[in-house]
């Protein structure tokens, strides 16, 4: 089905035709012309689907059909669970707006909180943010919720993973009734607990499932390498010089150390290299994901933080360096790739100590990953080594001076009662 076909108003598919797109997807498909038909959608749908397109579409389309005030309170509320995903949100919004009047305003924190407080005064159309900010200038008065009718929410099963279930209820008791705005809401699972946000807070919503069975993206070629810990390294580079076309090079790895270490590595031996973790600014954050979108970097080193939410295009590969705990954040991982139609490839390595999460995500993903042994071509082993990080000294109590002997634990008497006789 072309984008053609839906009887669009002009200035959406403006937009449509600026982003590039002609067809709509599977996900596109089912949930366009519910939601354009006025009513409640309940969207199951993979990572990299065209999910956003799908919600901003039919969002712009109804807000040009309504008549607008001039209240300058928000018309329509987008809630997401990351920063990174609010950010992704508003850059499609952009995009696919072109032609249309509406201001688009992101919520979250970590950045200029005046700046955001501001913006919202002088009135916005559309909001899109993470909960617990949006809470904070709702509570102040800042803007009102009364004028919503439409609403939007996106990646609702990572709502309830990352503990925004009890703000995200919040919200929605303080929007106007179900029957008198439009709900959207999209998820990887659509579960029983996601289920049951869309039977308490929607009305009698259209469930939309695309493909359940098959779990991780169709475009995605996946390879599992099983290599000892000391291989891995040594395996990544061998794989980078052998794999065509690897210019963007998503990396997960399970732990902030891990990744500052990697990074460090990939640098000494000449890579152009970033990391990204969950303590790390956001205005440091967005200007690495911009580096890594412009090509500037060619290895993104990321933990879980970044397995969701964010959209760059043309990730050639990702390559799961620690095989994750969770079998979801494999098929999130991976996601990152091979998105909107594309096609990219999943590098696993499974070291002795992470080998034991594979059955569970075999199971998940339902099939079995391709996997290998690496072959002695396929290890670079010389490369530069790094020094790795010593502690920093714990500093000296004020007064100090040499440090104190460590007391020694007072020997063991005898049975009779007497202590050790003395040498």
């Amino acid at each position: 089905m072309k984008f053609t076909e839906l009887a669009l108003p002009e200035q959406v598919m403006r937009g449509i035709e600026n982003m590039g797109f002609t067809d709509l997807t599977p996900v596109q498909e089912e949930s366009i012309p519910l939601a354009l038909d006025g009513r409640d959608v309940a969207a199951q749908a993979q990572t990299g689907t065209g999910k956003t397109a799908a919600f901003l579409i039919s969002l712009f389309t109804r807000l040009l059909k309504q008549p607008a005030e001039t209240s300058g309170d928000p018309r329509a509320l987008i809630l997401a669970p990351t920063r990174e995903l609010v950010v992704q949100i508003c850059e499609d919004a952009k995009g696919l707006g072109i032609g249309c009047p509406f201001k688009v305003q992101p919520i979250f924190g970590g950045v200029d909180y005046d700046k955001q407080r501001q913006a919202l005064q002088a009135g916005v159309d559309v909001i899109v943010a993470t909960p617990g900010r949006l809470i904070d200038y709702a509570k102040q008065r800042v803007f009102s919720f009364k004028r919503i009718e439409a609403l939007v929410i996106d990646e609702a099963d990572r709502m309830f993973d990352m503990g925004f279930i009890r703000d995200l209820r919040y919200i929605l008791r303080k929007l106007p009734p179900f029957e008198n705005r439009q709900t959207m809401l999209f998820s990887a699972t659509l579960s029983t607990r996601v289920m049951e946000l869309a039977y308490e807070f929607m009305d009698l919503a259209e469930k939309v499932s695309i493909q359940p069975e098959q779990v991780t993206a169709e475009r995605v070629e996946q390879i599992l390498y099983h290599a000892a810990r000391r291989e891995k390294f040594p395996l990544l580079l061998g794989l980078m010089k052998k794999e065509p076309g690897a210019d963007r090079v998503l990396v997960f790895v399970n732990t902030k150390r891990e990744a500052e270490h990697l990074t460090e590595r990939l640098k000494a031996n000449e890579f152009k290299a970033a990391v990204i973790s969950g303590d790390i600014p956001q205005r440091k954050r967005m200007r690495i994901l911009d580096d890594f979108k412009e090509g500037k970097l060619r290895f993104l080193v990321a933990t879980d933080v970044a397995s969701r939410g964010i959209h760059i295009e043309g990730v050639t590969h990702v390559v799961n360096y620690d095989l994750p705990q969770d079998a979801e954040d494999y098929v999130h991982r991976i996601g990152r790739t091979a998105r909107a139609g594309a096609v990219g490839k999943a590098i696993s390595f499974a070291d002795e100590d992470l080998v034991f999460h594979l059955p569970d995500i075999e199971e998940y993903i339902g099939r079995k990953i391709p996997s290998d042994f690496p072959h002695e071509d396929d290890l670079v082993w010389d490369y530069k080594r790094t020094t790795p990080r010593k502690k920093a000294p714990t500093p000296e109590k004020k007064g100090g001076g040499e440090k104190k002997p460590a007391r020694r634990r007072p020997r063991r008497r005898s049975q009779g009662g007497r202590g050790p006789e003395k040498a």
